[in-house]
């Protein structure tokens, strides 16, 4: 019944699509775009100017490919992937021109804008008229319109105010059409933006600034999360809603309450994430933290607010003790919509010690990695148990059904439950999924205990019938811990342990009394150079011998000379 409910949900959005189009979008189509731009927001990206040389040689480097243009213009050239062309034709690059600050750049940005606006092509399954993409194209442009129009004649300028008029009618058409999903609320930004920038585009503004109340209402929860549940669809946020909120107070229209009330709960969510280093959590999609993205939207945070640590609505954990960092995946996969870029890591956790990562998650590749993006959504590429090789969730592409319903999960843990306590000198969760009750009449439960020192995290993993009726069938299953590549494994000198030796010559302690404890390979996809070997540790057991697993990870006194 959910299967024929998604396949009758995208008929209905793809018949939408197909009343709502004529047979070319443009075509014959008479429309009076603004005359001139009223305000410029601001794009608080940062931009490289060794990037803008690049440019100027006819190197364009996006979505890991390589393209020299050989001094054609990029938008008349083969594509050297997909990704490749829809970075080029969202245009975000022109920041790096911005930053290089020059009369070159200035004409070179224009240069290419009508190289664009030339070749331009009409909204069929091109990339560069995908929402997402033309909504980035957009928002660059708005951005960095004083870079491309300083020294423009008449003639160019109209002809640029005639490519934002057709990209707001594309966006527009889309969302009418049923764009759901990231994009959707990418898009209301975008349609807010314009209506604020463009002159004579008040009914532009009203109409977006309703559309855009409403999707931030949908999809900003109200501990702050994104529905996604992914981190960095955080930072990406905030990204666009800071200029935005800015351009409000430049043209003195109040901003709709969601807008202002999303930014001040984005804050302390987004610090939720945040390890010892400053990188960001592991989990649902989030890859390489890129610093001075992150650094530039806390900047933004008057209040300096503390992270939370208890997000229910989001589901994630936090418990922090002298120090040492516990983060703990406790919540559901999100709905269908937005589940594309999901993991399947439910209970997984993060350990942290200070600047130095212990227990990690194997983070999400580059987009243009897809076999490694599919791999890295696994269980089994998460910090917790795995039954007989079998993820939690359910995933579209593992199945004839990727065609039409992409890379969405299809069904994981409907029932997630979470407990939070203080014992005797330490604070404890406790929490279960079901994802493993459809397919094997398991429940997962686990216990985590981080002593008040920050010296001790105490693990108890139990799978349990679902019934207290039904016995106990016995299935394989492993608990996994991946660790950071920085921390050198290796057996301690104590039974049945494993010695983590870190950076900074602090060592730590894994035992599980009574288990074969072994150290294999693993990937560290989140790393700035691309992916990176990694350990490990891996205890294996059926649950018809041992359906419980306990283990600690305990920091030592001595350090290695």
């Amino acid at each position: 019944m959910r299967l024929v409910g998604l396949f009758a949900g995208r008929i209905a959005r793809l018949a939408r699509r197909a009343a709502t189009a004529p047979l070319r979008l443009f075509a014959g189509m008479t429309f009076h775009p603004a005359e001139r731009l009223l305000i410029a927001p601001q794009d608080i990206r940062t931009g490289d100017p060794t990037t803008a040389n690049d440019i100027y040689a006819g190197y364009f480097a996006f979505g890991g490919k390589i393209v020299n243009a050989h001094g054609r213009s990029p938008f008349e050239i083969e594509p050297g992937s997909p990704a490749w062309a829809r970075a080029l034709a969202g245009f975000g690059w022109l920041r790096h021109l911005r930053a290089a600050d020059t009369a070159r750049a200035r004409d070179h940005a224009r240069a290419l804008v009508d190289d664009f606006l030339t070749h331009m092509g009409k909204p069929t399954p091109d990339p560069a008229w995908e929402p997402r993409v033309v909504a980035r194209r957009t928002l660059a442009w708005l951005s960095q319109s004083p870079l491309i129009l300083d020294g423009a004649d008449r003639a160019f300028y109209r002809r640029f105010m005639k490519g934002l008029g057709r990209s707001q009618i594309a966006l527009e058409h889309e969302v009418k059409a049923g764009l759901s999903g990231e994009p959707r609320l990418l898009a209301a930004i975008t349609l807010a933006e314009l209506g604020l920038c463009a002159q004579a585009a008040t009914k532009l503004q009203k109409k977006a600034t309703r559309l855009l109340a409403e999707e931030l209402d949908r999809q900003i929860l109200p501990d702050g999360g994104h529905v996604s549940r992914n981190p960095q669809v955080l930072i990406d946020l905030l990204l666009d809603l800071l200029p935005l909120r800015q351009a409000y107070a430049a043209r003195n229209i109040a901003a709709p309450p969601q807008l202002l009330n999303a930014i001040d709960r984005i804050m302390p969510m987004l610090r939720l994430f945040r390890h010892g280093d400053g990188a960001l959590a592991l989990f649902n999609g989030m890859g390489v933290t890129a610093p001075e993205m992150l650094a530039t939207v806390l900047a933004y945070d008057d209040a300096r607010v503390q992270a939370i640590t208890n997000a229910p609505y989001s589901g994630y954990q936090r418990l922090e003790m002298q120090g040492s960092l516990l983060i703990v995946d406790a919540g559901p996969p999100p709905p269908q919509d937005f589940s594309e870029q999901a993991h399947a890591g439910c209970l997984a956790f993060e350990f942290s010690s200070e600047a130095q990562h212990l227990v990690i998650n194997c983070g999400a590749p580059d987009i243009h990695r897809e076999a490694a993006r599919q791999a890295a959504r696994m269980t089994a590429a998460h910090s917790t148990v795995v039954v007989d090789d079998t993820s939690s969730c359910r995933f579209a592409f593992h199945s004839s059904l990727g065609r039409w319903l992409g890379h969405r999960i299809l069904s994981g843990p409907d029932r997630v439950t979470v407990e939070r306590s203080t014992v005797s000198s330490a604070a404890r969760l406790r929490l279960s999924h079901n994802g493993y009750q459809p397919r094997f009449g398991l429940i997962h439960e686990r216990d985590l205990t981080l002593s008040n020192d920050g010296r001790t995290l105490e693990g108890q993993d139990r799978l349990r019938p679902s019934s207290p009726s039904k016995p106990l069938e016995n299935y394989p299953y492993c608990l996994r811990f991946h660790i950071h590549p920085s921390v050198r494994l290796k057996p301690s000198s104590e039974p049945r342990g494993i010695l983590f030796e870190l950076p900074n010559r602090t060592q730590w302690v894994f035992e599980a009394p009574g288990r074969d404890i072994r150290i294999a390979e693993s990937v560290f996809f989140a790393s700035p150079d691309g992916p990176r070997r990694c350990e490990q540790i891996v205890i294996s057991s059926e649950t018809g011998q041992s359906p419980e697993i306990n283990w600690t990870l305990r920091r030592l006194d001595k350090t290695t000379p």
